[in-house]
């Protein structure tokens, strides 16, 4: 490739701040994800206002909970298998949150990927917003010698999807505001996979819940992992992460 040819390819990349928060208490994360989300909003509201065009910011964050249940939007409570004092004995939380989806985990050991993406900097389908995440979490795996795939009519990343030894190791849930997006998706890497039998994961209650160290034996370098996977998401999105 001359070097025309990688000055266009650059010049077309969307600039897209990453973050590793690390392991961050899920309030503070949710909190955080909502003023980035607003700050955006605040911005394309005044370049409709005042017809200007400042540009709007893009971000890609990684992190992991202490261990924790959310609910979304469409969820049922009684997905949650634990009362109050069950959670304390479980040291879990649990947060009713503004997704879609029902309910899931997020402990130690399982990425979390917040994008807040404005999708007019990419493209307004979330749908396709949603395959392509999907999608770089199927890529990732398949770095690691795992085929992955999609089940039919849900969400997220599942192994053996076509028959009965279906099993997610990825779940996703998502809110988008004037085309901002918040939330995202959990990949279990290294997670207690013990935390899902208290809850019925997505509200599906006929499917098993894996991770990437379970399907291959062994602890995964979730650094690694991590830094496979925003490639994977920076390619398919043709982002230039900063």
């Amino acid at each position: 490739m001359n070097e025309t040819a990688e000055k266009e390819i650059a010049a077309d990349l969307k600039p897209t701040i990453f973050t590793d928060w690390g392991l961050t208490d899920y309030q503070e994360a949710w909190d955080k994800q909502e003023d980035l989300l607003n700050k955006t909003v605040a911005i394309k509201t005044a370049n409709r206002v005042n017809n200007t065009q400042n540009p709007t910011p893009n971000h890609l964050i990684f992190c992991e909970h202490p261990h924790v249940y959310t609910l979304g939007k469409s969820g049922h409570p009684e997905n949650l298998l634990l009362d109050e004092q069950g959670l304390k004995d479980k040291h879990a939380t649990y947060y009713k949150i503004n997704r879609g989806g029902d309910i899931t985990y997020h402990g130690p050991g399982q990425i979390v990927g917040y994008p807040i993406l404005d999708l007019d900097n990419f493209f307004t389908d979330i749908h396709l917003y949603l395959r392509m995440l999907e999608e770089a979490v199927i890529l990732t795996l398949k770095d690691y010698g795992i085929e992955a795939g999609r089940y039919p009519g849900y969400t997220g990343v599942w192994l053996d999807a076509d028959n009965e030894k279906a099993r997610k190791i990825c779940a996703m849930g998502v809110r988008c505001s004037r085309w901002v997006t918040m939330h995202g998706f959990a990949f279990n890497v290294n997670v207690d996979l013990g935390y899902f039998k208290n809850i019925v994961p997505c509200g599906i209650d006929d499917k098993a819940v894996t991770s990437l160290a379970n399907e291959l034996g062994y602890q995964m370098d979730i650094e690694e992992v991590k830094e496979r996977l925003k490639n994977h998401i920076a390619g398919l999105f043709k982002m230039k992460l900063i």
